[in-house]
């Protein structure tokens, strides 16, 4: 049977709305910088062929699909784990935020080398390449952030000087997720092996806006609320100093997946520098 055109608009819409049910809504109001290209503000690309069990050094397949306990959590393997591969820029934090709480719960020692992600799973262990010199270190994720466009990991005092990244403040990284150690601890000069986890179920929300004025998040969240389910203004302090801000968010997704789809209409939708961040 043949539709007409008038017919398969209508069901284009259809189809649309049942997307957004399954996943509450957003926007965003931050302008691009300017002369920006889309890859600087393209905050997340993933390589969905990269696998676990493949050439990259330090990674574990489990051998059974059995569930399995590691640092006191229990996780069961996936049927066909898949990795996480990211590229964007990376930029790093100290001072303003030493000795202040995480969003793991653990105080920020600038000092000891960590990162924060806006995705991952805390405690997910990473590696980071930067692509300018080639320097690469292993990671643990305790944080989260940074809440910006473009850029894809925020790096410790420590972690960024061993990258080379504390002089010039921000350079392209790659990101590997390696998983969870497939121990507590290793003997000196061991090599440190990773369990892949589930990077992609949870909970995750667009970032639409970030404001230091109250009056403008509120403006933007009325905007949104119209429109989109799920609008919210969140206070946080950023790892960069400067007072509070009002992160304004929308939607609520259970997948990474069908976050990335609803970030890439939002974007469409004229808010270019819209991204996701897990809750």
């Amino acid at each position: 049977m043949r539709l007409s055109l008038t017919n398969s608009s209508l069901i284009t819409s259809f189809l649309f709305l049942i997307f957004l049910n399954g996943c509450a809504s957003m926007t965003s109001d931050v302008a691009s910088a300017p002369g920006a290209s889309k890859s600087e503000i393209e905050p997340f690309e993933l390589d969905l062929s990269f696998d676990f069990g493949g050439s990259s050094e330090g990674l574990e397949k489990p051998s059974s699909s059995k569930p399995y306990k590691v640092l006191g959590k229990w996780y069961k393997p996936l049927p066909h784990s898949r990795g996480f591969r990211q590229s964007g820029i990376a930029s790093w934090y100290g001072k303003d935020f030493h000795g202040k709480p995480t969003s793991s719960g653990e105080v920020f020692d600038m000092n000891v080398i960590s990162a924060a992600h806006k995705i991952l799973p805390l405690g997910t262990y990473v590696r980071v390449r930067n692509l300018q010199n080639g320097k690469s270190i292993d990671l643990r994720i305790n944080d989260r952030g940074p809440f910006v466009a473009g850029r894809v990991i925020d790096l410790s005092k420590a972690a960024a000087k061993s990258l080379g990244i504390y002089g010039p403040g921000t350079a392209p990284v790659e990101v590997i997720a390696l998983g969870a150690p497939s121990q507590l601890t290793a003997d000196a000069g061991s090599k440190i092996t990773y369990i892949p986890v589930d990077y992609y179920s949870g909970n995750f929300t667009i970032q639409v806006g970030a404001f230091s004025d109250l009056k403008n998040a509120k403006k933007l969240w009325q905007k949104l609320d119209k429109k989109y389910k799920n609008a919210r203004i969140t206070p946080y302090y950023p790892h960069t100093g400067g007072g509070k801000l009002y992160r304004v968010t929308v939607g609520k997704c259970s997948t990474l997946d069908l976050a990335g789809e609803y970030e890439g209409i939002i974007k469409k939708r004229g808010f270019g520098d819209a991204f996701m961040v897990a809750e």
